[in-house]
């Protein structure tokens, strides 16, 4: 069993950045591919990007390619989700996600989520 405590998030301005981060803790953290998704208000959930369990590929969305990157430290069981030149419509609750694929398929163990408001 997993259990992954979200951190980070907050107001911001656009054009700012912020990193979330998604600590594990249980064993296994290096087997899960990591993923976020994020939630705006009166829409349905988004797959925002994922990281492979070894850390070699990433897949994001199209909307925040070039501007957010996800990492991962095994080491510390932790994945982080870094975002730049944020805008308005970024602005969702984030979640972090471990499970065995690399797009926006069923993931087996959720963070509680983290709100990101953008202003303009």
């Amino acid at each position: 069993q997993m259990q992954l405590v979200q951190s980070g998030g907050g107001l911001v301005q656009a054009g700012g950045s912020l990193r979330l981060s998604c600590a594990a803790s249980g064993r296994g953290f290096s087997s899960y591919s990591m993923a976020w998704w994020r939630q705006a208000p009166g829409k349905a959930r988004e797959f925002v990007g994922a990281i492979s369990w070894d850390g070699a590929t990433t897949n994001y969305v199209d909307s925040v390619k070039g501007r957010f990157a996800i990492s991962r430290d095994d080491a510390k069981n932790t994945g982080y989700l870094q975002m730049n030149s944020l805008k308005p419509e970024d602005t969702a609750v984030y979640y972090c996600a471990l499970g065995y694929v690399l797009g926006p398929g069923n993931y087996v163990y959720w963070g509680q989520g983290t709100q990101v408001t953008v202003s303009s």
